[in-house]
């Protein structure tokens, strides 16, 4: 464990972990090691395997750049962890609804473990895991919905639900002492992730129903994935 990660103590005095440089290095690796993977699973078009591979490394690099840089914007910071920000979770959702649920799945992962590098510190291997690869991966579920009608709302509820789902694990398993008195840790964690999550998730939903945004959002899809737009027949 001492290769990985070394005891410490935080904030709040209590014991926790935190990656050594070797651990840095590893977490660092598999990042990549994920998007490689994402990358080699992707929609096949015939012909255009080169270059679906660039672009895909290009579009997903982009949006998890924007997300790490909106992840930063917070209208709100809870005392404990989590905040609402200028629509972070939308960028990772984005890759899954352009290159399916396996790469969403997988670059999600790997957006988690980004993120947990901007503060290397947890409580246990299992809360590391349940916090960051797979609550953020949760929010590649939207490759469900890649092909589908309104694909990009249902697949950012969808994994949305995931990311919250994992959340209130984490805080029911990990944090439910910090409950006030007489509040079941369900409750707490059910409210707590609720007050970050929720509000973002509605004001993104709502900006990306606009037609105009949803319109825009079609435009980038096609130049990601190579997808056609819909075309609009002529007037007679």
């Amino acid at each position: 464990m001492s290769f990985f990660a070394i005891p410490t103590i935080n904030k709040y005095e209590e014991n926790v972990f935190k990656l050594t440089d070797s651990g840095l290095i590893t977490v660092a690796i598999l990042i990549a090691v994920l998007v490689l993977i994402a990358i080699i699973l992707r929609p096949k078009i015939a012909g255009k395997a080169k270059a679906m591979a660039t672009t895909q490394l290009v579009f997903s690099a982009v949006a998890m750049a924007l997300a790490i840089v909106t992840a930063e914007i917070k209208f709100t910071r809870l005392p404990m962890g989590g905040s609402i920000t200028l629509f972070s979770m939308l960028f990772i959702v984005l890759i899954g609804y352009w290159y399916g649920l396996k790469a969403g799945l997988l670059t999600g992962f790997a957006y988690g473990l980004l993120q947990f590098l901007t503060d290397p510190v947890f409580y246990s291997p299992i809360q590391l895991i349940i916090d960051y690869p797979l609550a953020f991966g949760a929010l590649g579920l939207s490759g469900f919905f890649a092909e589908k009608k309104n694909g990009l709302i249902k697949g950012y509820i969808l994994g949305v639900i995931g990311r919250y789902v994992f959340a209130f694990i984490s805080g029911l398993v990990f944090f439910g002492h910090y409950a006030p008195e007489g509040t079941p840790a369900a409750i707490y964690s059910l409210t707590y992730n609720a007050t970050y999550i929720l509000p973002e998730a509605i004001a993104t939903v709502f900006i990306i129903s606009i037609p105009a945004v949803s319109k825009a959002m079609s435009y980038v899809r096609s130049k990601a994935a190579y997808s056609e737009l819909p075309t609009t027949k002529p007037m007679s």
